[in-house]
């Protein structure tokens, strides 16, 4: 039984936050060594972000659409091979990303960073690198359990996760006096232990059980239709990702000042997104899994509820909210908090819906969307304002603002707009596996067929079951 939508929602804000705290506790335990080491861990991690997590983060939101859709049809050992697939795309994947990864020095030197810092990032870099693929596998469990409406286990294995790292980071930092090497390496453990702990409890509790039939050669195939969402979901986190990433690089172009407020904002404003977020994963989750069933009403409702929380949620936490608090530590970061107090309603509106996109299956809009909205509207008018007009980072967060409301309006009317009737038929056909077809004829009648027998090159069907498309509801019983 999944959780309700506010149980849900707070238990994935705190597995986002456990995951986002196993970098903050690696800088703040570097912020003692000095501020060179400082900068080059917090160098190397935005590397690493940039160039490796956010496109394991990024492909692992297949299942937000695959796992969702193919659980809520119940058809559940197709699960478990979507699963598979995942573990050889991502893991694959971590190729590219460690061409780039071991390059970092170069990178860095080629914009204008310092040799000392660069150095050390490289070395932070190539010690965390063998951790990549347990990063990417723990993301990838994670969706595993969080489309099928499980999500406490991550919360677990989050917790437990950050009190080692923050025991390996103190006895490598410390007592071992490893530096910037020590952390690097704790990081990376910690890594290990996130997806070995969160595999341990899945075996011993069977949560896999229902979904897992064993290794399968289909695994092997229809890679292309995998991919073909993957590339759009990984394309629709890490563009937007990737312009706050460049956001911070501008900002230390103007000076030290504009550099350490574009931090401070950029941190405050990941922990701000974390709950937005929660509504997300649970829209994904519950519209994937309702268009899975052929439910269109229960869709169409699984995509107001989020929206409507999410706002709710930002007018309770900006009511209160005392703005001048920040005055007293930094003059800069208070302005851009101004503006960013009134973009973050349009941030989580325009989040929330982006889980629609994904539980519908609907990622390349989203990844469209994003790729206008920031590089061809929000980065043209914020650098601008920040350079032209000497505005600094409030221009550069201007733009942004500016692109994350178009985004809000275009999502919202787009969602609204969906043919929910017609995306549950294309779920319907994308959920059955080698086992079964389905035929929808030019007078809507859906036929499913089984497959009983193989003669020679040709395959015997037996027809099972055949229905008129509902107005609001499709239900189609699976032969497994």
């Amino acid at each position: 039984m999944s959780p309700s939508v506010p149980l849900f929602f707070v238990f994935q804000v705190i597995s986002q936050l456990m995951i986002f705290m196993i970098s903050f506790i690696s800088t703040v335990f570097c912020g003692h060594l000095g501020k060179t080491e400082l900068a080059s861990v917090a160098l190397a991690i935005a590397v690493v972000n940039v160039t490796g997590v956010s496109i394991g983060t990024g492909l692992s939101l297949t299942c937000d659409t695959l796992i969702s859709q193919t659980y809520g049809s119940g058809n559940l050992k197709r699960v478990g091979v979507i699963l598979q697939r995942g573990v050889l795309i991502l893991l694959l994947a971590c190729f590219p990303c460690w061409a780039v990864l071991i390059n970092t020095e170069t990178l860095l030197l080629a914009v204008k960073q310092s040799p000392e810092v660069a150095s050390l990032s490289q070395l932070y870099v190539k010690i965390f690198m063998p951790a990549l693929p347990a990063a990417f596998m723990y993301q990838l469990q994670g969706r595993y359990l969080q489309n099928q409406g499980i999500i406490w286990p991550q919360v677990i294995t989050g917790a437990i996760g950050n009190v080692l790292n923050a025991i390996i980071n103190y006895v490598f930092l410390y007592p071992l006096d490893m530096g910037v090497a020590g952390s690097a390496a704790a990081n990376a453990i910690s890594q290990y232990l996130l997806a070995v702990v969160l595999f341990i409890y899945i075996y011993w509790k069977g949560l896999h059980k229902a979904t897992w039939g064993g290794w399968s050669l289909d695994c092997l195939q229809e890679w292309g239709p995998f991919i073909q969402l993957a590339i759009p979901s990984m394309l629709m986190l890490c563009l937007e990702w990737w312009m706050f990433e460049i956001g911070g690089f501008l900002a230390g172009v103007i000076s030290e000042t504009e550099l350490g407020a574009q931090s401070i904002v950029y941190e405050l404003s990941v922990v701000a997104y974390m709950f937005p977020l929660g509504f997300a994963a649970a829209a994904s989750v519950r519209v994937g899994n309702a268009l899975g069933a052929g439910n269109v009403e229960q869709a169409k409702l699984s995509c107001k509820v989020p929206i409507i929380c999410s706002c709710k949620t930002y007018f309770e936490s900006i009511k209160n909210l005392n703005l001048h608090v920040f005055r007293d530590i930094l003059q800069r970061v208070a302005d851009v908090m101004i503006i960013f107090a009134f973009m973050h309603l349009a941030d989580a509106v325009a989040g929330v819906t982006g889980g629609v996109l994904r539980g519908a299956g609907k990622q390349m809009i989203g990844a469209l969307c994003n790729l206008v909205g920031y590089y061809f509207i929000g980065f043209p008018i914020g650098a601008s304002l920040m350079f032209a007009a000497k505005m600094g980072i409030v221009g550069l967060w201007t733009g942004l603002s500016l692109c994350v409301l178009m985004q809000m309006i275009f999502f919202i009317v787009f969602v609204f707009k969906l043919d929910w009737k017609k995306a549950a038929e294309e779920v319907c056909i994308h959920c059955l596996n080698s086992h079964g077809i389905l035929i929808i004829d030019k007078a809507r009648q859906i036929y499913l067929y089984s497959t009983i027998h193989t003669q020679g090159n040709s395959q015997c069907f037996t027809k099972m079951e055949k229905r008129q498309v509902k107005n609001t509801q499709l239900q189609l019983k699976h032969n497994q």
